[in-house]
């Protein structure tokens, strides 16, 4: 049961109400992350920016990278609901998450999520390296701003124990998160 209730939207401000009608006009729909964030518009927007992040490096990274990136940092953190998010959609690709062969930029960038989470003051220079060697100095900014929104986003759905979406629930890995 999550800690923060769901905004209800006929009890909502008019300020709350214009920020979900914006969300679903940009995005379609709502989760349960989203409407407990919308006690605040402003968290809101600033979690949002994950999307702003994510269009800016669409040009170097497919979706499929973006989402394994995603996905390395959403496990992890141990965060269940990104976690499933990610399989979700990877799986809906016709990708399977636990059976698949990253190529090398997937690679690295799944092993730098995973570096970022364990210890960000101490990604191995080797990563790091082979990041320079790919990225320019731009797309390098977004890569590291769109991991700690990954990584904020896992900490917001741990700490406030968000429910689960009943539709991300059959994503859910068998032996774990």
């Amino acid at each position: 049961m999550s800690r923060i209730s769901q905004i209800s939207y006929d009890d909502a401000s008019p300020e709350i109400r214009a920020e979900h009608d914006e969300e679903l006009r940009l995005r379609g729909r709502m989760t349960n992350m989203k409407r407990v964030l919308l006690h605040s518009p402003v968290a809101h927007r600033v979690y949002a920016e994950w999307f702003t992040l994510r269009d800016l490096l669409r040009p170097t990274l497919s979706d499929r990278t973006i989402w394994l990136f995603s996905l390395a940092i959403s496990e992890a953190s141990d965060a269940l609901i990104p976690t499933t998010f990610f399989r979700r959609a990877l799986i809906q690709s016709g990708i399977e998450p636990d059976k698949f062969e990253p190529d090398a930029e997937e690679r690295v960038l799944m092993e730098f999520g995973r570096a970022i989470v364990a210890n960000s003051n101490a990604v191995p220079d080797e990563i790091w390296g082979r990041l320079t060697a790919r990225y320019d100095e731009a797309t390098l900014v977004n890569l590291v701003a769109f991991a700690g929104i990954m990584v904020a986003t896992g900490v917001f759905t741990n700490v406030v124990e968000v429910d689960l979406d009943p539709e991300l629930d059959t994503y859910r890995k068998i032996d774990g998160i």
